[in-house]
């Protein structure tokens, strides 16, 4: 074990692990707005859009992140679409985000009072008011470990887009240690880096929880 060789790849892997953390937060936040997108689909009582949600999360949570991410990579060039690799990782985490996302979103409007939406309807209000006003500031309530909890992993799974040539921390390290011959000290780091960025995370996510629960 040489120390020496963890301080020369610091830089590098730092620099690595800013451009894994805006990808993650970036796929997080697309994420986000699908998900919500595919719940509201599927609660809104028309069966088409149930069944096309219900397809689009039964595929993407069941299918292999890294079996999307090269579908996504390689499939689109085929008719006609250039997809550079950020692009395609990006597009692959939010997809896959957003499927997980919009199971917890549903989870959590079930603990929303249903009466709440009756007593809004006979008040007048629209279903954009009641969906924008009443039950998603209240689910988002909800579901806030779980979100956390989502970011968590797929940070961790952010690693896989390593295979398409995006430089984030796990292709990072492969070069590293590709051109030093030194994998055990280089994955090592990147091992910490990724466990100081996630329980980051978690401390922040515990942070929000008490803060909404405080009002």
């Amino acid at each position: 074990m040489k120390f020496s060789v963890i301080v020369d790849a610091l830089p590098h892997l730092l620099g690595a692990a800013v451009t894994t953390i805006w990808i993650s937060l970036l796929g997080v936040l697309l994420g986000q707005v699908i998900g919500v997108l595919v719940c509201v689909a599927r609660q809104s009582g028309n069966r088409g859009l149930d069944m096309a949600g219900g397809v689009y999360v039964s595929f993407f949570r069941g299918v292999p992140l890294l079996i999307q991410l090269l579908l996504i990579y390689y499939m689109l060039p085929l008719v006609g679409v250039d997809v550079p690799p950020l692009v395609a990782a990006i597009s692959a985490l939010s997809l896959a985000s957003g499927a997980y996302v919009s199971e917890i979103y549903r989870g959590s409007l079930n603990a929303v009072p249903h009466g709440q939406s009756e007593a809004a309807l006979a008040l007048g209000f629209s279903s954009a008011t009641i969906w924008t006003r009443i039950l998603l500031p209240q689910a988002f309530r909800f579901s806030v470990p779980a979100l956390v909890n989502e970011l968590i992993l797929l940070l961790k799974a952010s690693s896989l887009i390593s295979v398409v040539g995006v430089a984030e921390l796990t292709r990072t390290s492969q070069t590293i240690s590709a051109s030093n011959f030194r994998p055990l000290e280089i994955y090592l780091a990147a091992g910490v880096i990724y466990l100081a960025i996630n329980s980051a995370l978690a401390l922040f996510g515990t942070l929000v929880e008490r803060r909404l629960q405080q009002g």
